[in-house]
């Protein structure tokens, strides 16, 4: 590899050369020059290509293979890694918009959609008589066409009275919204480490006893009654979640 590139007019910058590799190799991550999957260039080659030691470049690289960015195969080089989603935990989003956010392409692959009457642990939760008519749809939401999610959602059927599977396949909570006019207010939202178990893991296309989140959220509308309860499996690898605080005063 020939040439000098950016990292060699940055060598009296306060910031370590590790740290601007690091950054370099991120931006062609994020700009899809390096895309999941694919082998990034060995130690000798970013050596040469920059002009620094191989120590240096391989701190670059052990620091963005812990920070999720890259993985290695024993023997056969280091590789891009599936990159996280990292929806903020504060705002009431959902997956359609947080997937379009984030610039990705959401889709829905529906498994069931049926009638069923609420338990009472369901129907303490939305707030109705045990044996009301609720709908369960059961469905895998995707990013890029990969599994990101395995998810059951349960919707008084008062809510939302002629909901369909080819309407479950989109954003329930936008229909809900525009079709009756029920204005959602705020939510709440429960999340949990666990590993997957034989139909999680075939649903997410993961080996079974895999890490992931398990979320459950119940959204409110402004009359503070609940409209639904998602309970969601992600997968770990994928997702994570990130939130910005403030030190009390």
């Amino acid at each position: 590899m020939k040439g000098r590139c950016k990292l060699n007019d940055q060598k009296n910058s306060p910031s370590p050369i590790y740290h601007q590799l690091e950054e370099e190799i991120k931006g062609a991550i994020q700009s899809l020059e390096l895309v999941p999957g694919e082998m990034i260039p060995s130690e000798k080659e970013y050596t040469e290509k920059y002009g620094i030691s191989r120590m240096t470049v391989r701190q670059a690289i052990s620091n963005l293979v812990n920070g999720g960015y890259l993985y290695r195969q024993r023997g056969k080089g280091t590789f891009v890694a599936e990159q996280k989603s990292e929806p903020p935990l504060q705002g009431l989003t959902n997956f359609t918009e947080d997937m379009i956010s984030r610039g990705l392409k959401p889709s829905t692959q529906v498994i069931s959609f049926t009638e069923v009457k609420a338990d009472h642990e369901l129907a303490a939760k939305l707030e109705v008589e045990a044996g009301t008519a609720i709908f369960e749809l059961e469905r895998v939401r995707l990013a890029d066409r990969l599994p990101m999610a395995y998810e059951k959602l349960y919707i008084p059927k008062d809510h939302a009275l002629d909901l369909t599977e080819e309407i479950a396949v989109s954003a329930i909570h936008d229909y809900v919204e525009k079709k009756f006019g029920l204005k959602i207010q705020h939510g709440r939202q429960v999340i949990e480490a666990a590993i997957a178990q034989k139909k999680e893991a075939e649903m997410l296309g993961v080996a079974e006893g895999s890490p992931v989140l398990l979320i459950e959220r119940r959204s409110t509308l402004e009359t503070n009654q609940p409209l639904a309860v998602v309970k969601s499996v992600y997968r770990a690898d994928r997702y994570t979640f990130k939130i910005n605080l403030e030190r009390l005063s």
